[in-house]
């Protein structure tokens, strides 16, 4: 038998796997004393240097076919000596790029859009990551494949504009690699 599923369910389904912790984040939990060598699941892009910030880590989980939403993450850093801030992104993968925060108020785990986007302090990093900040893209126009890329531009008040590629990882990725902890063992 085939069952539909309604576009609001479906987004309902996505934005709780924004939330989840994976199994791979429990188990590399367990491992913090390899978490220094760990590498991660995910074959991020390459680190891109844009003025006085620095963009690492970069990455989005596969989507399901007809998922409605998925989030994007990396950590950015502001090496500068004044704070910046990211204030819009966009993508070919979705006509709305949002820069959302979750978090837990009185025990139940809320999203909301940042529209004044989100500060990095002078001299600090910022990451976006599941379940705290991150970038939303809705209406996905075609679904994430594991093991290629989406571009993005982020916008940022000061530095401008700048082109990152998030590398696509498992459905489900954590962004942590616990394999390497168990090489040698």
């Amino acid at each position: 038998m085939i069952r539909m599923f309604s576009t609001a369910a479906l987004a309902a389904a996505s934005l709780a796997l924004l939330a989840a912790p994976s199994f791979a984040d429990d188990h590399a939990a367990a491992h913090t004393d390899h978490a220094a060598h760990a590498d991660h699941d995910v074959a991020h892009a390459p680190e891109v240097i844009f003025g006085d910030l620095i963009l690492g880590g970069a990455f989005t989980r596969a989507t399901l076919p007809n998922a409605p939403v998925a989030g994007g993450y990396l950590t950015i850093t502001n090496s500068g000596d004044t704070a910046e801030r990211l204030i819009d992104a966009e993508s070919p993968f979705s006509p709305d790029v949002q820069i959302h925060e979750m978090s837990v108020v009185n025990d139940v785990m809320e999203m909301r859009q940042l529209p004044d986007g989100i500060e990095i302090p002078a001299g600090e990093t910022v990451t976006l990551a599941p379940g705290g900040l991150h970038l939303m893209f809705m209406q996905l126009a075609q679904p994430f494949v594991e093991g290629e890329t989406v571009p993005v531009t982020l916008v940022f008040e000061t530095a401008g504009r700048i082109d990152i590629d998030l590398a696509v990882g498992a459905f489900g990725a954590s962004g942590h690699d616990d394999h390497s902890a168990h090489e040698g063992h």
